[in-house]
């Protein structure tokens, strides 16, 4: 039986897009329930729409300060979907200890660096400041400290001469639609338990340490 699965995005929602598409396929043990954004002008949420995804925004701006408020909405939009597993696609609101106790183990995220390498935002210009060699994304269960949860996936590009922020990015968002699909799946049928720091998508697997 799949299981209902909930996305928060706050933009383009390429990340959504991905796991809607990867939802498709009778075999994969995710549906998509419902797409929520605190944007109400979201493109992601015209795309999750032509999909045949019940869309919702909630707009923190109505809220003011009360982030647990506006928290509190977003949960009881996710409980009137029947929703057991929550992705963040490119959500940029950090969420406070009600919402991510409510979904403990129970909701992934995922970010665009090597975790615990570069934390936070700007991770593609920081990685290109700091020289490395290869730069990535990850898949990670969210708790309460940001991007310091258990790491699900992992999936690296190599870092190439010359190359700018936007050329990386690409990169690595192109490997973000693979591995956020294969993250969920692994986790939903429970293989993720088995080998939480293992990568699932990696295109440099001689580079990389063994988990």
């Amino acid at each position: 039986m799949k299981r209902r699965v909930g996305i928060l995005i706050s933009g383009r929602g390429s990340n959504m897009v991905a796991l809607a598409d990867a939802a498709r396929d009778p075999a994969y043990p995710a549906e998509i329930a419902v797409v929520i954004s605190n944007d109400p002008t979201a493109a992601g949420l015209a795309l999750a729409e032509a999909r045949g995804i019940a869309t919702r925004a909630i707009p923190h701006r109505h809220f003011g300060r009360d982030r647990a408020a506006h928290e509190a909405a977003i949960d009881a939009a996710l409980a009137a979907e029947e929703v057991e597993v929550v992705c963040l696609a490119g959500y940029m609101r950090l969420l406070t200890p009600f919402l991510v106790g409510r979904y403990a183990g129970r909701m992934l995220n995922i970010h665009p660096s090597l975790l615990p390498a570069f934390p936070g935002l700007e991770t593609h210009a920081r990685a290109l400041a700091a020289g490395v060699k290869f730069h990535g994304c990850t898949v990670h269960l969210v708790t309460e400290a940001m991007d310091e949860g258990p790491i699900l996936a992992q999936a690296a590009v190599p870092v190439r001469p010359g190359d700018d922020e936007a050329a990386l990015a690409e990169r690595v968002l192109a490997e973000e639609h693979v591995l956020y699909a294969a993250a969920l799946a692994r986790f939903l049928t429970g293989d993720a338990g088995r080998a939480p720091t293992a990568a699932l998508h990696n295109p440099l697997p001689d580079t990389l340490p063994a988990p």
